[in-house]
C-alpha cells in the first residue's frame, strides 16, 4: 500500500495525521480511498474529475504529470503539494 504524505492544509481532514497508508495503483484510485475514509477529500483536491490546478501530485519523488492516471506502487510515497508557479 502507498504511504501518502498529507499537507498541513488538508490534516483537518484526516484528524491530523501527517501520514496514511492507502491502497490504489493509480493517483485516482488512492485518492478514491482517501475519500472513503476521510470525507472531503477528493473536493478538497480534485475539480472536474482532475486535479485542482493549484494541487500538484508527486509519486516517489517526482512530479506527476499524468495526475489522476499516474501509477502509483506498492510501496510508493505520494505527495499533495500546493503547486509552485513563477514568472
Amino acid at each position: 500500500m502507498a504511504t501518502v504524505w498529507v499537507p498541513s492544509l488538508l490534516r483537518d481532514l484526516t484528524a491530523g495525521r501527517e501520514t496514511l497508508v492507502v491502497p490504489g495503483r493509480t493517483v485516482g484510485q488512492v485518492i478514491d480511498t482517501l475519500d472513503e475514509r476521510h470525507p472531503g477529500f477528493r473536493d478538497r483536491v480534485c475539480e472536474g474529475g482532475q486535479l485542482r490546478p493549484e494541487i500538484a501530485v508527486h509519486v516517489d519523488g517526482r512530479l506527476a504529470p499524468l495526475g489522476l492516471r499516474a501509477r502509483v506502487g506498492e510501496d510508493s510515497e505520494v505527495q499533495f503539494l500546493p503547486a509552485v508557479g513563477g514568472g
